[in-house]
């Protein structure tokens, strides 16, 4: 059996996820006893961001929202989810 490396110790989300991006976790990690898991209660980071958009877009996007009856913040994100989605069928390898 290969020895593992040890994971080092991080400073912040964002340096695990970088170091995760650039290392394989079978370096680390002996994925033979592992088991599925479930998280149901676990939430995605979020991070807030300033955008402008032309008032006509956003009272657009309210009056849709408002149809709905869902928040027009929310519809936002629905609506860039379903975007994501789209380009990554279109360009695989996003």
């Amino acid at each position: 059996m290969k020895k593992l490396k040890k994971i080092p110790e991080f400073k912040s989300e964002e340096e695990e996820r970088e170091f995760w991006h650039n290392n394989d976790s079978i370096d680390f990690l002996d994925w033979n006893g592992a088991k599925e898991a479930s998280f149901p209660n676990l939430k995605p980071t979020t991070k807030s961001i300033s955008i402008r958009l032309p008032e006509m877009m956003i009272d657009a996007i309210k009056n849709i929202a408002n149809k709905t009856d869902v928040p027009y913040q929310s519809l936002i994100k629905i609506f860039l989810k379903e975007r994501l989605e789209q380009e990554k069928l279109l360009h695989k390898n996003l």
